[in-house]
């Protein structure tokens, strides 16, 4: 099968596309990221060449293409309990400050990928309640959100293979948390399950009917945005969190000249953001 490169124009129309549609600003020397990520559409779609993958994508009509497009270009790594200490946060300084809270307590992982973010959450707050027995009177609601409806649907599946489990998860957590399957798949323990929820949900739409959280995952994700995006997000965000709410960024993302709306602490390790 033909891989035909695509001429600076196409590349051009596609990055054009891209920003469009989900926001991700693809760099000049980003091709072979195409490349990769859309092969394997070829074939699927019965395309030749990967220029002519990229003209149909831009057709208005070839919804189906556009859909898995966009599926392929934002699908990313990710880890369990990644960078650890936003997990450490949450059961040292957040949870406890909400001990009182008389509603269940409201955390958006915003781009939940295989569902790693949001399960990791959940695990946390077991621990926490395991080893502060009484400690949280509320129930904790934890909603994961991703544009890709592949990805939702791993997400909702809840069972990952050995390779998946390796990725920053003990074993400690791995005999406590998972059941395995019949097919020597890990299945996400029912009491963990339960907490969390999912959703499609593209962050350059509006947040109005997702409601108000005390905690907001967006890790790792706003790399891939521009400036502006950026702070249209960071301030839709702001618009979500329930006053003295807290925002979690990536380890290497910064806030820094993109809004007013929050404090920066420095919690060693990491950085939280808090709503003023």
């Amino acid at each position: 099968m033909s891989n035909k490169n695509l001429d600076d124009r196409e590349y051009q129309q596609f990055r054009d596309f891209l920003e469009q549609q989900c926001g991700i600003v693809l760099g000049d020397n980003k091709l072979y990221l195409v490349k990769s990520r859309l092969a394997p559409l070829m074939a699927r779609f019965d395309v030749a060449t990967l220029s002519e993958l990229v003209v149909k994508t831009l057709s208005p009509r070839e919804r189906q293409l556009r859909a898995a497009v966009v599926d392929a270009m934002t699908t990313n790594e990710t880890l369990w309990f990644r960078d650890t200490y936003p997990f450490e946060l949450l059961k040292t300084k957040i949870f406890p400050e909400f001990k009182d809270l008389r509603r269940p307590i409201k955390i958006w992982s915003a781009a939940s990928s295989s569902g790693q973010e949001p399960y990791s959450i959940a695990m946390s707050v077991e621990e926490y309640k395991q080893s502060k027995p009484g400690a949280l009177a509320s129930s904790v609601n934890i909603v994961g959100t991703d544009i890709s409806n592949t990805m939702l649907d791993l997400c909702k599946n809840a069972e990952y293979d050995s390779l998946a489990l390796a990725r920053g998860l003990s074993a400690e957590r791995r005999k406590k948390f998972f059941t395995t399957t019949e097919h020597g798949m890990a299945k996400v323990n029912d009491s963990v399950k339960r907490m969390v929820s999912f959703r499609h949900l593209n962050l350059l739409d509006s947040y109005a009917l997702m409601g108000k959280f005390d905690v907001i995952f967006c890790r790792n994700v706003l790399i891939y945005f521009s400036p502006e995006v950026k702070a249209k997000i960071i301030k839709q965000f702001s618009q979500s969190l329930n006053p003295k709410g807290y925002l979690f960024l990536g380890a290497s993302e910064s806030m820094s000249g993109l809004s007013d709306d929050y404090d920066m602490l420095r919690c060693n390790p990491g950085i939280i953001y808090q709503k003023k």
